[in-house]
């Protein structure tokens, strides 16, 4: 039986821990892109940022994400594309792939918070599908360093594969809001396992985002040619 999904937008809320990487070319997967999406380039490195999310009661869902974005022009227009996901709830699951094109895949995580209204939180994600050979896990943990003075609004877009699989790919409009901190991130992974790509490479940069506000607006259709 297919999981019933809430339709768009979605409204979401929580705390989030963004990481972002360069990372050789010859390192990453072969991910498909969308037709008239490519990946940036800075000569042989790729941008790629990776995601931690904790989505809250109080959005249209709660429950966990772990996300992987790749820097991508669509035309002359820069933005993103989710190339890998993993959430533990099949209503996220469902929405995901059928609403935006974005392929997500069932995990199992653990979050650890340090102490109750601290930033600071170690996780841990279980991607092994069912049936399957188990996969090592792959784990994080993200330290709050500094408390930037103002608060952030940012919109971004994604460009993701037609949801039906056919025709132009499609345009994600996202906005988010929120408290940022400079973080220091550390990922455990290794070559093989989920995230294996980054294994024993540090980020350029990472920041977390405490009581954010995200909005997943309705995807539409863009033309390349």
């Amino acid at each position: 039986m297919t999981e019933s999904h809430p339709p768009p937008p979605w409204r979401l809320h929580g705390t989030l821990h963004a990481a972002l990487w360069r990372v050789p070319g010859r390192r990453l997967p072969h991910w498909p892109l969308p037709a008239g999406v490519d990946a940036l380039r800075f000569g042989r490195w790729r941008a790629v940022v990776t995601f931690w999310v904790d989505y809250r009661p109080g959005g249209t869902l709660a429950y966990r994400e772990l996300l992987v974005a790749l820097a991508v022009r669509c035309g002359g227009s820069p933005g993103a594309c989710a190339v890998e996901a993993w959430v533990d709830d099949p209503r996220s699951l469902v929405g995901g792939r059928v609403l935006w094109g974005i392929p997500k895949d069932p995990a199992v995580f653990a979050f650890t918070r340090q102490a109750p209204g601290l930033l600071g939180t170690a996780m841990r994600a279980d991607v092994s599908p069912p049936r399957s050979r188990p996969a090592p896990p792959v784990s994080a943990v993200h330290r709050p360093l500094l408390r930037l003075p103002a608060g952030l609004t940012l919109r971004a877009r994604l460009f993701q594969p037609a949801p039906d699989g056919r025709g132009e790919p499609c345009e994600v409009p996202l906005r988010l809001t929120g408290t940022p901190w400079v973080t220091r991130t550390r990922l455990h992974t290794a070559p093989g396992a989920p995230l294996g790509y980054l294994a024993g490479l540090r980020p350029l940069a990472a920041c977390s985002l405490r009581d954010f506000d995200f909005t997943v607006a309705p995807a539409r259709s863009v033309r390349t040619g």
